[in-house]
């Protein structure tokens, strides 16, 4: 069932992007009928899922308001404000996105009309000012946000809430799934929310449209696996399950193999056809290759270029 919902989503996005290039779609699907569900995470967090659409969103909750971490698509806003109610009565103060895709940042405008206060880095406030842009198809477009779905406070390097009496610390990570990519940690209830850098789902999917990279990728991996510690709890940018530390070493580990198979390659001369006819993931494809719109196909192009190979 899971792999079924899956191929819906996927399919509805796709579609949905093709319209867009056609102009016969001007706004976001409705998702009739999408159930989001509440998972406790750890201490004062949550995240709040649907298991087949939209990224991951972070919820914490306190005396003092609520913080939430992306926003899901605009038809899913007041879904997603009903089910933050279920947890807590509390106002919900703080909104920060971890990237710019509209699955994380579209339904900022139903929060910002609640007068939610909206954060963000630079990099994502210079992207809102611009049309959508997917990593998929080819860098298909979507419209740009409206003004009252943009960051209305940016930060260049980090940023720290001291608020229901714990510091919560926002920060740009190396060019990896974006150019924007921020990390979220909570850091008594010792959570890490870590976008779109790292999901459950699939490859992972590096946006060279939106300045994504390879060794950023990498690199911010590296950054959480340093600061988590053994009882830290992960939440992914996409997925049903929160997970340990552990998930991210297996997961850069695979990217590392991947990697280091397509680079020997290259070296020994082979083009982007001829390597792809060998399989690089291979062993890893039954894990990581199932989401039909990431998967080795669109992964290995992305290796293969920034390591320097050219047809």
């Amino acid at each position: 069932m899971a792999v079924i919902q899956t191929i819906i989503s996927v399919l509805t996005i796709c579609l949905f992007t093709s319209s867009l290039r056609a102009g016969e779609m001007p706004e976001w699907p409705a998702f009739e009928g999408v159930e989001l569900k509440t998972v406790p995470v750890a201490g004062n967090v949550f995240m709040i899922q649907s298991p087949s659409l939209g990224g991951n969103v972070g919820v914490f909750v306190g005396a003092e308001g609520v913080l939430v971490v992306d926003s899901m698509f605009p038809a899913l806003g007041d879904r997603l404000l009903a089910e933050i109610r279920k947890t807590t009565d509390a106002e919900v103060k703080y909104l920060v996105n971890t990237h710019i895709h509209p699955d994380h940042t579209s339904g900022n405008g139903v929060l910002a009309s609640e007068d939610v206060l909206i954060l963000a880095h630079d990099n994502i406030r210079t992207r809102a000012l611009q049309k959508y842009r997917w990593p998929r198809n080819g860098g298909s477009f979507a419209p740009k946000p409206a003004e009252a779905a943009r960051p209305f406070l940016t930060f260049s390097d980090a940023i720290s809430f001291h608020f229901n009496g714990e510091e919560v610390r926002a920060f740009i990570v190396p060019a990896a799934h974006t150019d924007g990519d921020t990390f979220v940690h909570f850091t008594q209830s010792d959570v890490l929310h870590l976008g779109d850098v790292f999901r459950t789902t699939s490859y992972p999917v590096i946006d060279v449209y939106n300045g994504g990279s390879l060794a950023g990728t990498i690199q911010a991996l590296g950054i959480a696996i340093e600061m988590a510690g053994p009882n830290t709890r992960i939440i992914p940018g996409h997925g049903v399950i929160v997970v340990s530390p552990e998930a991210l070493i297996e997961f850069r580990s695979m990217i590392e193999d991947v990697r280091d198979r397509v680079h020997d390659m290259i070296n020994k001369g082979m083009n982007l056809s001829e390597i792809m006819s060998q399989q690089p993931t291979a062993k890893h494809d039954a894990r990581w290759g199932q989401d039909p719109g990431w998967n080795a196909n669109h992964f290995v192009p992305v290796v293969y270029h920034e390591l320097g190979g050219s047809d």
